[in-house]
């Protein structure tokens, strides 16, 4: 299957698969990896660049998956990076196309806060930034904060007003943390347009989710104030039975 997946490349992503991570997690697994490789497809059709150091910077971007909330999370591009390094020498590419692989997998991540240096890691960075944000984002965030044991959101401020956002412990909470940034920070013009159309489905789902827990704070309150008036009518009432 990897083969279709990763056409015209096949047999190149049919090498490099037995570098890549077992299947465990259901954000960062082979189905973001045909995700990504056709967003980057799509931005090189515009863009230009060179195919194979492409599906090569996809394939083995995550080669090492470390936890979000680990303390070893900043340092996961670096790992894959060199880990990919190691895969392709195994391969006998040279080390001049080696070096573009890797220094384009170790820009793409957000956390390693890198500006890429090539063209391969401006599309790479582009392309995995957009399976982040929109439908399939949101997806993505909810489905991590489960994996990391996070609260949807906070009851007492959903919308973080006056407290310190906290994307640990509330998923909600990674949309202004992060997720509304990535539009911004986009590397090629094609990828800069793709991310505003996603972006959208971010700030309507954010907004939709915010109107929804607040009609339901709304009605837990009309039900404690309507148990409440019921009380005190039948107290009223208890008194003048008791006349």
């Amino acid at each position: 299957m990897i083969q279709t997946l990763f056409a015209p490349y096949g047999d190149l992503a049919d090498t490099l698969k037995h570098f890549l991570p077992s299947e465990g997690d259901g954000a960062h697994d082979i189905s973001h990896l045909h995700r990504v490789w056709r967003n980057a497809q799509a931005i090189q059709e515009e863009e230009g660049g060179d195919l194979e150091l492409l599906v090569a910077s996809v394939l083995l971007h995550d080669c090492v998956q470390v936890l979000k909330d680990s303390s070893l999370r900043s340092k996961a591009a670096r790992l894959a990076a060199d880990k990919a390094a190691m895969a392709l020498a195994e391969l006998g590419w040279p080390e001049m196309r080696i070096g573009t692989v890797t220094a384009a997998i170790e820009s793409h991540s957000y956390s390693a806060g890198l500006t890429p240096q090539s063209l391969e890691g401006r599309i790479l960075q582009d392309a995995d930034r957009l399976d982040a944000i929109g439908y399939v984002g949101i997806a993505r965030c909810f489905y991590t904060s489960g994996r990391m044991n996070s609260s949807l959101y906070d009851m007492t401020e959903p919308q973080a007003v006056t407290r310190a956002l906290n994307d640990r412990r509330f998923a909600l909470d990674h949309f202004p943390s992060k997720l509304f940034k990535l539009t911004d920070g986009f590397q090629t013009e094609t990828g800069a347009r793709m991310a505003r159309e996603r972006h959208k489905a971010l700030e309507d789902f954010y907004q939709g989710f915010l109107r929804e827990v607040k009609s339901s704070e709304r009605c837990s309150v009309d039900v404690d104030d309507d148990a409440s008036a019921n009380s005190s009518a039948q107290n009223v009432l208890r008194r003048i039975q008791s006349l």
